[in-house]
């Protein structure tokens, strides 16, 4: 992932105690993607959360979701430190991975998923890095794994809502590449990496999650 200088709302996280950050972000909206994970999600098997950020999503989705194996990964040394430090004790989680999932290949390290979950990044990196994400994906999911991804998207190609038009821009002006992404291109790029898509669930906040599957071929 290219390092980008990125708008101060972006990507929130406050230092804790044993090195645990908090994200304001993540503490909001954990119930609701624990929901969201328990209604669309596996309840068994190996489960990918990639950039797992503080690591309280982590901790979370792996006490909400026991029966799957979870591996968190994540590019940024501190929040891996951060993510060890929420999750060192639960049974069902492994060490953090260092994963940029924006570069092409790490399918060989990760394959089998039953469950990929990601939160919150999308609108922080370009078209291109998002599309070789996607594919990447695709391609580590076992048959009829899921994957659910979440945060902020434009709607047939607006913004809908004042907050999403300040936080775009801002996102634009820091670097052209990044912002919102589109909720038909990411349909469409779903179909071209050979996954199922179900229809975008609208999330509070005006976030949006997709859930796309790999078919059982």
């Amino acid at each position: 992932m290219i390092k980008r200088s990125l708008p101060s709302s972006a990507s929130v996280a406050n230092a804790s105690e044993d090195g645990k950050l908090v994200a304001p972000a993540a503490s909001r909206n954990t119930d609701t993607l624990c929901a969201l994970l328990q209604e669309w999600g596996p309840s068994r098997g190996q489960a990918l959360e990639i950039a797992s950020g503080t690591g309280q999503h982590a901790r979370t989705f792996a006490e909400a979701l026991p029966g799957l194996t979870w591996q968190p990964s994540e590019v940024d040394p501190e929040r891996r430190v951060s993510i060890d430090a929420y999750t060192r004790n639960l049974p069902n989680v492994t060490p953090v991975a260092e994963l940029d999932a924006t570069i092409s290949g790490w399918h060989k390290r990760f394959d089998g998923q039953d469950l990929i979950v990601l939160i919150n990044l999308i609108h922080l990196i370009s078209w291109q890095e998002t599309r070789t994400l996607v594919s990447e994906v695709a391609q580590s999911l076992s048959p009829k794994g899921r994957f659910i991804l979440y945060g902020p998207f434009k709607r047939s190609g607006l913004l809908t809502s004042d907050g999403d038009v300040r936080f775009h821009e801002a996102l634009f002006q820091q670097d052209p590449e990044i912002g919102y992404k589109n909720d038909e291109d990411i349909l469409d790029l779903f179909k071209n990496v050979g996954l199922h898509a179900f229809a975008p669930v609208e999330m509070p906040a005006n976030n949006l999650a997709f859930i796309a599957e790999r078919p059982d071929v």
